[in-house]
């Protein structure tokens, strides 16, 4: 399988959800999904973009995807990998991983210990 470069979109605001106040902030996931997802395949490069919500980019598809996040009042932040969402709220490593692995990324084995 070839490996195609993905965007990884992390939809969320400075002010924590509602719903997901004892949990990370969505820059704060933003930031641990970035390392989590380096850390996991290393030397295999992808994007990682933050929206926030209520400010979104010009780019009209972030845009409306920021709206309909609102709009449908998802818990965020939400994840977002090539148009799928993989998580909300509180999104799982498990998630995200298994969705790289379908456009070929792969995990570094690791290295057997003398």
């Amino acid at each position: 399988m070839e490996k195609k470069e993905v965007e990884i979109c992390v939809y969320g605001a400075e002010q924590i959800c509602a719903s997901c106040v004892n949990l990370p902030s969505s820059k704060d996931t933003y930031e641990w999904l970035e390392a989590a997802v380096s850390r996991k395949f290393p030397n295999q490069p992808f994007q990682i973009t933050y929206v926030d919500i209520f400010h979104p980019p010009e780019d009209e598809e972030k845009r409306k995807f920021a709206e309909r996040v609102i709009k449908e009042d998802m818990f965020y932040p939400v994840v977002v990998i090539e148009n799928k969402i993989v998580g909300e709220g509180n999104p799982r490593l498990k998630a995200v991983f298994s969705e790289m692995e379908k456009y070929g990324y792969r995990p570094e084995q690791p290295k057997n210990s003398p």
